[in-house]
């Protein structure tokens, strides 16, 4: 049966006809005095004696809607928090609302049914929920302002990422997920029923993305890799978004860390232009990188932070250590470490060609945290087979990368890091998940 519209009420059909094009919250500053036309959910009602404000939020921000006929109060009592509405009325200033106006003399259309309470109060300021409720009803504790805001920072890096690498020529690719073989990792990779044979999640598109600077020379992809590793940390996920590059005719790592510094200040950038509302409702002060990012050798960093010389990697204390060096003797949030130990990188790294114990490869921490990781690769054919070779790995498995080699590539580098991971950082989250979008990891495979 179809529900009888209340005589308060007009069809979502009748009111767009009536009233025309649809006004976002954020637009009714340029509205005042006119008649408007707003529709998202009931963020939240307040009931006086003779008045009720309901607020409205949309993609935009937040709506006053007052409310004086006697009739409407009561009507809208049956409107619950999210419930999904258009409005109608006529926008009127007023200091005390957002956005200086509110809108008035209001004809309310539910566009669903009137729902239940939601599992938090997504109209106070603050969140007043544990990270397992939130991510439990992550689809709609999402709807908060303040947990909303990460995404729209990531959305703005990511756009920041694209526009940098596009304005220096590079080529976005899109490369498989599933993958014949788990030659790069070993066993941390998941794998998965291919039609009756074996077949892998991509941990990675560093095959893809090397093969492509034969075609391109320069590329770039932004996608999902997947990790098997058993971690149960604040910064480790089973699946997150990778932002890869890659690109030919380098001279060393060198060129490489200054794209990544580049394509880092093109992101800041980015988030400061396109997202500022989200940085506010965060209380969040955009890092400091300076022109030069300031850079360490592995054994000097070592030294700085008092560690065994013969360590093959940074502890995380060693990461924060470093960071905390950066920002107090160069004003910087930022640093690379470059010239991690040969044992610790990939086969296909590049030797520091005046000791070979040292690779020509960096890691940027951001804040005292590993952020990107990168390097030149070898790009001789031969050099592949020797280095496969000395690590007691057959040829046969990479065939099809090794053809990359054996028909003229370039010398080449690139780099990669996390979305999250950024993200994160960038807003000091103490938990990863708390800036991922329906977190995979060891426990979580819903929602």
């Amino acid at each position: 049966m179809q529900r009888p519209v209340h005589a308060l009420e007009q069809t979502s059909e009748q009111s767009l006809e009536q009233t025309g094009v649809r006004t976002l919250a954020a637009e009714l500053p340029a509205r005042a005095g006119e008649d408007v036309r707003l529709a998202g959910w009931v963020h939240r009602r307040r009931r006086l004696a003779s008045v009720t404000f309901v607020v409205l939020r949309d993609r935009s921000g937040l709506a006053q809607v007052v409310v004086r006929d006697p009739a409407t109060m009561e009507r809208i009592e049956e409107y619950a928090e999210e419930t999904v509405v258009e409005v109608t009325g006529k926008a009127v200033a007023n200091p005390q609302a957002p956005g200086g106006v509110e809108v008035g003399e209001p004809t309310f259309t539910l566009l669903t049914d009137p729902v239940p309470t939601p599992p938090i109060e997504l109209w106070r300021p603050a969140v007043n929920a544990g990270l397992p409720t939130l991510l439990d009803h992550a689809p709609v504790t999402l709807r908060h302002p303040l947990l909303r805001a990460p995404f729209e920072l990531a959305a703005a890096a990511v756009a920041g990422f694209r526009e940098t690498l596009t304005g220096l020529a590079f080529t976005e690719i899109q490369t498989p997920k599933i993958v014949a073989s788990a030659t790069e990792s070993g066993a941390n990779v998941f794998r998965l029923d291919y039609f009756g044979r074996p077949a892998y999640l991509a941990q990675s598109p560093q095959f893809y993305k090397q093969t492509m600077v034969g075609v391109f020379e320069r590329v770039f992809e932004v996608g999902p890799v997947f990790r098997a590793e058993p971690h149960d940390t604040v910064r480790h996920l089973a699946e997150y978004v990778s932002l890869d590059a890659e690109f030919g005719f380098v001279r060393d790592h060198r060129d490489v860390m200054e794209v990544v510094s580049s394509v880092v200040g093109g992101m800041l950038a980015a988030v400061g232009e396109r997202a500022p509302a989200a940085l506010d409702r965060l209380g969040v002060e955009l890092p400091k990188l300076p022109p030069r990012v300031p850079e360490l050798h592995f054994a000097d960093a070592l030294a700085l932070v008092g560690a065994d010389p013969d360590e093959s990697d940074l502890a995380p204390a060693h990461e924060r250590a470093i960071g905390e060096w950066a920002l107090r003797e160069h004003g910087s949030d930022f640093v690379f470490v470059v010239g991690y130990p040969m044992s610790k990188r990939p086969f296909y790294t590049h030797p520091q060609p005046d000791d070979p114990r040292w690779s020509n490869s960096f890691d940027l921490l951001f804040r005292g945290v590993e952020l990107v990781t990168g390097g030149q690769r070898l790009h001789r054919y031969a050099d592949y087979l020797a280095a496969l070779e000395a690590a007691g790995q057959p040829a046969e498995p990479y065939a099809t990368y090794l053809e990359t080699f054996r028909y003229g590539m370039p010398p080449h580098g690139g780099f990669a890091f996390g979305l999250e991971r950024f993200v994160a950082r960038l807003v000091g989250a103490e938990n990863i998940r708390q800036v991922t979008l329906f977190p995979r990891d060891l426990h979580r495979l819903a929602p």
